[in-house]
This record gives C-alpha cells, sequence and structure tokens, in this order.
C-alpha cells in the first residue's frame, strides 16, 4: 500500500515586500519547502479496505528572493510544521486505488538581516485531497489474497487538490495559506528488478497548475504558469521491513503575472533527497526523510527533514 501522504503538503506563501517565496512542504507526502516530492512506492500495489493514519512533523530552512534578479544571501525562512493525514484504500473498477485527505499545521518565522523586514505566524496551512489508481499491474485485492501478488512494474496515475483552507491576510508579511486553487495532475511507472525484486525504480511527471490570487498585495492579481516536474527514486530493500531510497526532482516554467505584468521569473529547480522506511508491525511503521535544493534560479535554497509516524489498520490486517 502507498505510503500515507504522497506527493501532499503544507504550501507556504510568504510575502516580504516585493518577496515571493513559493514552498511545499511534503511532510506526509510533504507538501512545503519539500521539494514536491511524490514518495516513492506510492504506487506499489497494496491491500484494499485497509486504513493509514499519519502524524509527521517537518523541520525546514530556506533563503529567499526580492525578485528574479537578486539575491539577499541574509534572508532567513524557517518552518516548523505537523501534519495529519488520513488514507483509504479502495477498489476502482478492479483496481488498486486510494483516496487520501491532509490537513497541516504550521509556525512560519521570516527575517532578512539589516533590514527591518521580519515577522512570525502560527496556524494552518493549505488542505489536500488526493485521488489515485494504478491503472496497470494492480489487481484490487482483499488483505488475505495478497500474500500472493507478486511484484509487477505498474502504472498509475493521481490527482491532487489543494484547497486555500490556510491562514492568510493580504496586509500581512508572513502567510501559511496560499488564497488560491491547484490542482497536480500526475503519472507514474514503477518497476521492481534485482533478486527477490529488492531494488525498485520509480518514475514521475507531474505539472502543478494554479487559479489566481485576486488579493496579492491586498489589491493585486497575482496569476502562475503551471509548473511541470520530472521525478526518479531509486530504492533498495534491505529486509521486507525496512527500505531507504535516493531521489531526485526537477521542475521548471511558473512564471508569475501581477496585474497582468509579466515578472519575468520563471524558475528551475532541482533537488536531491533520501528516504528510510522502517515498519516496526504491520500496523505501525515510521518514515525519515530529508531534502535539498541543490539548482534554484528563481525559487529558494532550502533543505528541510521530516518524520511520519503511520499507524495502519483494517480487516484482514495481522
Amino acid at each position: 500500500m502507498p505510503e500515507a501522504g504522497g506527493g501532499q503538503g503544507v504550501f507556504v506563501f510568504v510575502v516580504l515586500d516585493k518577496l515571493l517565496v513559493c514552498a511545499a512542504l511534503t511532510v506526509v507526502g510533504c507538501p512545503a519547502l519539500w521539494a514536491q516530492f511524490t514518495d516513492p512506492h506510492t504506487y506499489n500495489n497494496g491491500p484494499v479496505g485497509i486504513n493509514q493514519l499519519t502524524i509527521g512533523y517537518a523541520y525546514a530552512h530556506a533563503n529567499a528572493s526580492i525578485d528574479s534578479s537578486l539575491i539577499i544571501a541574509g534572508a532567513k525562512l524557517n518552518l516548523n510544521a505537523g501534519i495529519l493525514d488520513y488514507t483509504r484504500a479502495v477498489s476502482f473498477f478492479h483496481r488498486f486505488a486510494w483516496v487520501e485527505a491532509s490537513v497541516p499545521v504550521a509556525g512560519l518565522t521570516g527575517a532578512v538581516t539589516g533590514t527591518a523586514i521580519q515577522g512570525s505566524v502560527t496556524g494552518a496551512g493549505d488542505a489536500t485531497l488526493v485521488f489515485g489508481a494504478l491503472l496497470k499491474g494492480g489487481p484490487a485485492l482483499s488483505a488475505q489474497d495478497f500474500p500472493t501478488y507478486e511484484p509487477t512494474t505498474t502504472l498509475g496515475a493521481s490527482v491532487t487538490i489543494t484547497a486555500p483552507t490556510g491562514l492568510y491576510h493580504a496586509d500581512r508579511i508572513l502567510n501559511l495559506g496560499s488564497h488560491r486553487w491547484s490542482v497536480k495532475p500526475e503519472i507514474a511507472v514503477s518497476h521492481p528488478f534485482g533478486p527477490n525484486h529488492n531494488w525498485e525504480v520509480d518514475g514521475y511527471a507531474n505539472a502543478s497548475f494554479f487559479s489566481d490570487n485576486t488579493t496579492y498585495h491586498g489589491r493585486e492579481i497575482l496569476r502562475q504558469e503551471p509548473i511541470p516536474g520530472l521525478e526518479g527514486h531509486l530504492s533498495y530493500s534491505f529486509t521486507s521491513n525496512i527500505w531507504a531510497s535516493v531521489d531526485t526532482r526537477y521542475s521548471f516554467r511558473g512564471n508569475t503575472l501581477i496585474d497582468g505584468i509579466d515578472q519575468d521569473n520563471s524558475q528551475r529547480n532541482l533537488a536531491l533527497g533520501s528516504e528510510v522506511s522502517v515498519s516496526l508491525s504491520p500496523q505501525h511503521s515510521v518514515l525519515l526523510l530529508f531534502a535539498k535544493g541543490v539548482l534554484h534560479r528563481n525559487g529558494p535554497a532550502y533543505a528541510d527533514f521530516a518524520v511520519k509516524y503511520i499507524y495502519s489498520w483494517g480487516r484482514g490486517l495481522k
């Protein structure tokens, strides 16, 4: 079953005067400075009828851009976020599928060294809803029948909807909500290989589309072009209970317009990361994640860490 929180998260929208920083922390799917990774193994088959409750914590540190041509070296942003996430595995036209909902709560502080620009905010972030399904290689199986399933290549798809439920005040420096909707469709291929299928490679392609923020700076209209992204994950299972991965994500475009004026700030971002999953029992598991932005044009340089506790239950789960 996919780890809860694949590819969702807190959407942090920070405005420092002309400063625009968009950060997505994948706390459970660490949606916020979290490099917007979708977790490896998200598109693996699993038993239907299983529930997962995830409690996560993430910390992120980032610098910020004042505009597309100037980086303020003294800018500092620190984010502490917690998230509550629920996932339900279901059968969709006899294929394995899942529905996931998450709500983040975060505290954000920001300052620019040598200036009076600083602030902090605590509250709810933008909530997300995900629906995903395996289109190939993932028949819907009960928990009793699943042990006979032989891992194979899967083709899957999902759509993530982020709602503007987070704390947002147009006249304040720091905000936890984006005050706009976003939709992220994704298609994925996962392929196990090697002795006993210990190795797995995942490839994801996605794009985020945004509605307008009609109260940017209180009175302006912020419009943003879509942000396409490509991800790769290579993981190895040391035992049936422990696996680790190396992850990478590349995203680009996302140019913004304010009241119709092109800001000429198209992004180009490359992030690297790693995850470790430890299953303590069929009901209890822990996931550790780390990510760092190594290439960031018109985007923040950042590093973040997250830990997630996942509790699973359902009929037939032992």
